[in-house]
C-alpha cells in the first residue's frame, strides 16, 4: 500500500491511484523542481497535458530522475484547438517531442469539443494501435458524451478524467464509467481548497488525525477513484500522499458523499 498502489485499466494497464497534477504549474525551474520532488518522495504517475505548456520540464524532470521510464506512468492530452483526426496526430507528435519520449502511458481526448471529438478519438486509436500510448481516454465526458463516442469508437476510453470533489461528487457519471469498466480519475479532487474549511471536513480531520485534503484523498481511494493533486510544494506533496494509514468508516464516507452541491468550478462540458 502506498505510492505504489495501482488500478487496472480496461486494457489491464496498471496506473498508479495517486498522481502529481501539474495544471497552471509554470514550466522551467518550476514544474522541473515539483516533478523531480514528487518523484523522490515516491510518485510514479505524473499527468501533464499540451495546454499546461509545461511539457519540456515534465519530461526533462524524468529523464533526470534516474528511475527507468517503464515505471513511471505519464500522462498527456490533446488541447482544443488540436482536435480533429489529423490535428491531433500531429499534435501528438509534438508533446512527444517535448516530453522527449517514445510513448506515454495514457492520452487523453482534454474536452469532448462539438463536431470533432469523434475524430480526434479515431486518431488516438490510431496512436494506440501504433503502441505510442499503452492506454486512451478521455477527460471531462458527460454520460452523453460518451455514449455519443461509443457509437462509432472501436476501442472503450479506458479513463474519464473528470472535476471531482465532495461538493461535485459527480454521482452520474461515476455510475455510467462504473457500469461500462471506464476508470474514474478526478481533477481538481480538493475542490481547489476552496472549502478545506466546512465543518464536516474538519470534525473528520480531527477524528482521523488527518488533514481535510487527506480526508478528501481517502474518500476517493475508497470510492475506487484515481486522483491527482496538484502541488509545488514537497510536504503538501508528501502529506497528498500520506493516505493509506487509516480507512473511513462507512458512515463518514456517506457524510462526505453529502456535501455534494454540485459546485462546479472548472467548465460545464455541456457549455463548451
Amino acid at each position: 500500500m502506498g505510492l505504489t498502489t495501482t488500478k487496472t485499466l480496461n486494457n489491464g494497464v496498471e496506473i498508479p491511484v495517486i498522481g502529481l497534477g501539474v495544471y497552471k504549474v509554470e514550466d522551467g525551474k518550476t514544474v522541473y523542481d515539483a516533478v523531480r520532488s514528487a518523484l523522490e518522495l515516491g510518485y510514479r504517475h505524473i499527468d501533464t497535458a499540451s495546454f499546461y505548456q509545461n511539457e519540456e520540464g515534465v519530461g526533462k524532470a524524468i529523464a533526470d530522475s534516474g528511475i527507468p521510464r517503464d515505471e513511471i506512468f505519464v500522462t498527456t492530452k490533446v488541447w482544443n484547438d488540436e482536435q480533429g483526426y489529423e490535428e491531433t496526430l500531429a499534435a501528438f507528435e509534438r508533446s512527444l517531442t517535448r516530453l522527449n519520449m517514445d510513448y506515454v502511458d495514457l492520452y487523453l481526448v482534454h474536452w469532448p469539443i462539438p463536431g470533432k471529438y469523434k475524430e480526434t478519438w479515431r486518431a488516438l486509436e490510431k496512436i494506440y494501435h501504433d503502441k505510442k500510448a499503452r492506454a486512451i481516454g478521455v477527460s471531462n465526458f458527460h454520460p452523453h458524451h460518451l455514449e455519443d463516442l461509443m457509437k462509432d469508437a472501436t476501442i472503450k476510453p479506458a479513463i474519464n478524467q473528470i472535476e471531482l470533489h465532495p461538493q461535485l461528487a459527480q454521482v452520474e457519471v461515476r455510475e455510467y464509467c462504473r457500469n461500462h469498466n471506464i476508470a474514474v480519475e478526478a481533477w481538481s479532487p480538493i475542490g481547489k481548497a476552496t472549502y478545506l474549511d466546512h465543518p464536516v471536513l474538519q470534525e473528520l480531520a480531527a477524528k482521523y488525525r488527518k488533514s481535510p485534503a487527506q480526508i478528501i484523498i481517502r474518500w476517493d481511494y475508497q470510492n475506487g477513484i484515481i486522483t491527482i493533486p496538484k502541488s509545488v510544494n514537497r510536504s503538501r506533496q508528501k502529506e497528498n500522499a500520506d493516505i493509506f494509514d487509516f480507512e473511513l468508516s462507512n458512515e463518514d464516507m456517506t457524510r462526505i458523499e453529502a456535501l455534494n452541491c454540485g459546485n462546479r468550478l472548472g467548465t460545464d462540458p455541456d457549455q463548451l
